[in-house]
């Protein structure tokens, strides 16, 4: 059964327009509005996964698809893709539960708007959706990835999303303390779904110290197996930690939690986790090293963006976060800049060499 979602609100980052192709629809079948926003395909056709979420407005879920496109040009030109950035959002009504026929009908209308875009953007999995729905949508069109194992597809990309997350842990350890070990080192990982779990679970194996939170209070059991401690959500970004991985919803590193935040450094999987555009700024006037989230959680899209790959290539490429995140902090100290205006400059030079 699908849970009902939380409704999502915009932040109060402004936006600018500065989009290929934004498409709006609804559904003929399930009545339901939906988005598909192309920002860029410098590096080729958009890739970007279907979010399906309720939010406060029509508005709103515009808002967070050209936010999360706008993202998803970041991700891949720095992850290294043939690929530019898109997303698509299908928007609930708050309280929906979406299950069976209606949720079959709401993806075979996702994929007839996918492929309205004659190949410019391929969707695959993201919040809320599965491989499942992704062989739905393949009904459709062929412009999707991450299809289930059982059809030749690769599935849920959660244990490459960790992998990446992990890599890009080392480079920032190896920064805020002088070594990449995480043995012994205090860790907090506030949210425990796909991909948090799976971090976790490594950091645990490997001696860190680990805090952990969920909105979901079953997830306490987990975390005693784990031999982690247990905190309220809110509570978790006031434990003194060496590392504070986001690794829930987004918007999580608001002003008000950044400025009561008790941890050296920031990396984490989660998107769009600065609920402000000047939240790197306000991170680097503490001293709290920031990892580009939009850098660290790119390894389930380096494992879609070339599904002829084969594992071992692709986890070369997605070890290589971590040289990718030296780079950027390198950048950063270099020109007393954040780390994001610093992943910006390699994301704008690379587009750049692609344009010409």
């Amino acid at each position: 059964m699908t849970a009902v979602l939380p409704v999502r609100t915009a932040t109060t980052t402004p936006l600018s327009f500065d989009h290929e192709t934004v498409v709006a629809a609804t559904g003929t079948r399930s009545g339901l509005s939906m988005v598909v926003a192309v920002h860029s395909t410098t590096l080729g056709p958009a890739l970007g996964g279907c979010r399906l979420w309720s939010y406060d407005s029509w508005a709103d879920g515009l808002a967070d698809a050209l936010r999360l496109s706008r993202g998803m040009t970041s991700k891949n030109a720095l992850a290294g893709l043939d690929a530019g950035g898109g997303k698509s959002v299908i928007m609930l009504p708050a309280g929906t539960v979406l299950e069976g026929a209606a949720r079959r009908d709401a993806f075979l209308d996702l994929g007839d708007l996918v492929e309205s875009l004659g190949g410019s953007y391929r969707t695959a999995e993201d919040v809320a959706t599965t491989s499942a729905d992704m062989a739905i949508i393949a009904e459709r069109t062929a412009h999707v990835v991450g299809l289930p194992t059982e059809t030749g597809g690769h599935g849920d990309p959660a244990e490459y999303t960790a992998r990446g997350v992990y890599a890009g842990l080392r480079e920032t350890l190896r920064r805020a303390t002088g070594s990449a070990s995480v043995d012994g080192r205090r860790i907090t990982v506030a949210g425990l779904g796909q991909v948090g779990s799976r971090l976790a679970s490594r950091l645990a194996h490997e001696g860190a110290v680990l805090t952990v939170t969920d909105f979901n209070p079953a997830r306490s059991q987990f975390a005693a197996e784990l031999g982690a401690t247990w905190v309220a959500p809110d509570e978790a970004h006031r434990v003194p930690a060496d590392v504070f991985v986001p690794a829930g919803v987004g918007g999580m590193l608001s002003p008000a939690v950044i400025a009561e935040l008790a941890a050296t450094a920031v990396c984490g999987p989660a998107n769009n986790q600065l609920a402000e555009s000047d939240g790197d700024a306000q991170l680097r006037a503490r001293g709290i090293l920031y990892a580009p989230d939009y850098l660290v959680n790119a390894g389930g899209v380096i494992r879609l963006g070339d599904e002829r790959s084969t594992d071992d290539e692709v986890f070369a490429r997605i070890d290589a976060i971590e040289r990718t995140l030296g780079e950027v902090f390198d950048e950063s100290e270099r020109s007393g800049v954040t780390s994001v205006e610093a992943a910006d400059r390699l994301v704008a030079e690379r587009l750049r060499s692609v344009a010409g």
